[in-house]
């Protein structure tokens, strides 16, 4: 099991990112709140990991928190949620906000994100209230070096990026483009305009 890697970023394109660990590419899936805590492509990283084996694929995903893998790992078993679903409500919603969600019965903070529907919501709030007391929510952040840019490179197009990312994470490509278009993105980078998009979607 790959409980953990520190290299260096070699590129990230939301939400997959590759790290170099002495010579040896790792391609991860991440959540957005891993996302936006990232460096920039050449500079040191730390991830906490979780390895998923499929018949066909090895896929791995990194997380900044070890709180945010372990509610990864809490949601992957829910009945009716799998890795997408996972990341989209990790990268949706802070760890702290899910669980005050939970707590509180807040079916429609939920069916906000996508792949959520009021089932699978309600699902939630049953099966996650008794494993959130076991969840260390408000774990540390990990060793990542905090410096990710705002600033967008010449050859980016980060509003693409961005609207690409969101289906990834499990929205139609039409609602992505919406989500994109309603942020005031000149002069962000994608991760930004991501972090904009979900909390317009949020409210």
């Amino acid at each position: 099991m790959i409980g953990r890697l520190r290299g260096e970023i070699v590129y990230k394109q939301a939400p997959r990112l590759m790290v170099d660990v002495n010579g040896v590419g790792y391609e991860l899936d991440a959540p957005m709140s891993t996302f936006y805590d990232l460096p920039e492509p050449g500079q040191p990283v730390t991830l906490f990991t979780h390895l998923a084996i499929r018949d066909d694929a090895h896929i791995l995903y990194g997380f900044a928190r070890d709180s945010e893998r372990s509610m990864f790992r809490a949601l992957l078993k829910v009945s009716g949620v799998g890795a997408k679903v996972a990341l989209a409500i990790l990268s949706g919603m802070s760890t702290d906000q899910f669980a005050q969600a939970i707590q509180t019965d807040d079916t429609a903070a939920l069916v906000r994100l996508p792949g959520i529907g009021k089932k699978t919501a309600e699902r939630l709030i049953v099966e996650m209230r008794d494993r959130l007391d076991k969840l260390d929510i408000v774990a540390p952040v990990a060793s990542v070096n905090v410096s990710a840019s705002q600033v967008v490179t010449p050859t980016a197009n980060p509003a693409n990026e961005a609207a690409d990312a969101l289906v990834a994470l499990g929205y139609k490509p039409q609602e992505a483009l919406r989500m994109v278009r309603s942020v005031n993105a000149e002069g962000l980078s994608s991760e930004a305009i991501i972090r904009a998009a979900l909390k317009a979607a949020a409210n």
